[in-house]
């Protein structure tokens, strides 16, 4: 890059951040607070805020970790019924948020994003958007762009034959068709994840209500953990000082006790499988125990907390099939046992697409996000965030950032803090851009892939591998501190900017400062205790220093 390069010119930069959800608005609420920046654009192709938790809207859809942990750690909530809420609750609360910091009128509704292109001369972002009712295409720029689209974003559809020969109703259960009755329907239900397992109890309460669940491969089930606080607890949230900073840290703590047990020692993990193993068995219907236990290893595919789905498998209404799909006729399933079944209704509860990355964002060189994670046999990125040849351009929730036992939220939080102390010189007008170097980035990778290739991640066909069966390209591996203190502050060497030398020089004076200044705080601070010790302690504290260093002289001596 070349050293004569201007910087920034001097009005004021523009943030665009690509969706509206968990970590849309975090991070919009966060560049206010921290850097009292406020010249930021939110591009939503739904109208409203809240991502995943917008449009989730399927019976029984709630967080299965720690509420007061699954929040804001700058907007803690008082008024959360439960210890696991549902989706409706969350909802509130981040709508509610979008309202206190007045983050509404930065965001444009009905506007999906489409191409977003680094233009390299002015050192900007060109970002193209549609609006999803009209289809007028806009196209603007903006200095820094930050993807918010996180991991649940785009369903998974099926690729089954005949799906799309089916006259009945069919729907993803994360676009819930509140207008199909089910009532005396013969529902199916295809998938058997999280979802699934939430909204099937919820539809089987309708004894007329007829369900087939098509269920590929046996879970993991765990007890249920939701509880209702009471009135004394949600008083003591509102009026005890730190009362709900104290459950906030007992739900990252359990959090972090469960990785321990179930992803990181072998020896835990069957004994907690032993446990898993005996609530499926007690919970469940004797006729399908042979199929509902799993033969593969608990952790490799996300964990299920039981909300009712196994005791719900007893209701006459209610029939789990393990056969196998062959087909979908106009009226119905055939099985892969040649079984003809009748439908009105097809639920599709398949998931979502998590390997891949579902916009058009083309780099320097022409580059495509798509194409440099197709060259990386999947999708990677230096610390989650940033990815070599993309300027100035953030991820929130990337690569190997999920995981398979803590809060998003959580994770989320750090990257932001992380991305702030990034974009700070771009908005300051110290830089133009800044970009991570290949070589930071591939090494990241191999470490993380070093210690992804030890873990349980790797003993199923799971959503955290790239086709179920490559690389993990979805799961952190680690425990959520550990994340933390990776991201705790940037590795400026890591990083190429434009212009490079004066902010080479900003960056060596910080250093010297940092150094002169830790160095007189050591000073004063040894300084003042020796005055204020007095001369005997003086003497025990030289004696001491004395005889450490005679003892390490003389170990020292041993391996010379």
């Amino acid at each position: 890059m070349s050293e004569s390069q201007p910087l920034l010119p001097k009005s004021e930069p523009r943030v665009v951040v690509i969706g509206a959800g968990v970590g849309g608005l975090a991070f919009a609420i966060n560049i206010k607070k921290q850097l009292n920046f406020h010249n930021i654009t939110i591009y939503e192709k739904a109208s409203d805020v809240g991502g995943t938790w917008r449009d989730n809207i399927y019976p029984g859809c709630s967080s299965d970790i720690p509420i007061h942990f699954y929040s804001l750690s700058t907007d803690l909530n008082p008024e959360w019924s439960k210890s696991h809420c549902y989706s409706d609750e969350i909802q509130l609360y981040l709508s509610g948020l979008a309202e206190k910091y007045k983050i509404y009128p930065q965001v444009v509704f009905n506007r999906k994003v489409v191409l977003v292109e680094w233009k390299e001369g002015e050192r900007t972002w060109s970002v193209t958007t549609e609006d999803v009712k009209t289809g007028v295409q806009e196209t603007t720029t903006a200095n820094v762009v930050v993807s918010a689209l996180g991991i649940l974003e785009v369903p998974k559809m099926p690729d089954i034959p005949g799906l799309s020969s089916f006259e009945g109703k069919v729907f993803h259960s994360a676009r819930w068709d509140t207008s199909v009755e089910l009532q005396g329907k013969r529902v199916a239900v295809i998938g058997n994840g999280a979802s699934a397992t939430q909204f099937v109890p919820r539809i089987a309460q309708d004894p007329n209500t007829r369900i087939t669940h098509f269920s590929r491969t046996p879970n993991w089930f765990l007890p249920p953990i939701r509880t209702e606080y009471s009135g004394f607890s949600r008083w003591a949230f509102r009026r005890v000082p730190l009362y709900m900073q104290f459950f906030r840290l007992i739900g990252y703590l359990r959090t972090e006790l469960f990785y321990v047990i179930v992803f990181s020692n072998s020896v835990l993990r069957r004994l907690f499988m032993k446990t898993a193993r005996a609530y499926i068995r007690q919970t469940a219907p004797a006729r399908y125990h042979d199929w509902l236990v799993p033969n593969y290893t608990l952790g490799c595919k996300r964990v299920i907390f039981d909300t009712d789905y196994l005791a719900t498998l007893h209701q006459s209404n209610v029939e789990l099939n393990h056969d196998g799909i062959a087909s979908i006729t106009q009226n119905g399933i055939i099985t892969r046992g040649g079984e003809t079944l009748p439908f009105d209704v097809i639920i599709l509860a398949t998931g979502f697409i998590a390997d891949d990355y579902p916009l058009e964002v083309r780099g320097r060189q022409m580059q495509t996000i798509a194409g440099y994670y197709d060259s990386k046999r999947g999708p990677q990125a230096y610390l989650g965030t940033t990815i070599p040849n993309f300027p100035n351009f953030f991820f929130i929730s990337g690569p190997n950032t999920a995981t398979g036992h803590t809060s998003v939220i959580f994770t989320e939080e750090v990257q932001i803090d992380y991305i702030l102390k990034l974009i700070s010189p771009l908005l300051d007008g110290k830089v133009s851009s800044l970009e991570v170097k290949p070589a930071a980035t591939d090494a990241y990778n191999e470490k993380i892939q070093a210690r992804l290739s030890r873990s349980v991640f790797l003993q199923c066909i799971s959503w955290y591998r790239r086709g179920g069966e490559g690389k993990v390209t979805s799961i952190f591996p680690g425990p959520g501190y550990l994340f933390w203190w990776w991201l705790r502050t940037p590795n400026w060497s890591h990083y190429s900017f434009v212009p490079e030398e004066p902010w080479k020089q900003h960056l060596q004076r910080r250093r010297i400062l940092g150094y002169c200044r830790n160095t007189l705080l050591t000073t004063v601070a040894l300084a003042s205790l020796w005055w204020l010790v007095g001369g005997d302690v003086q003497k025990w504290i030289g004696s001491h220093i004395y005889l450490g260093r005679a003892v390490t002289s003389t170990w020292s001596s041993l391996f010379v």
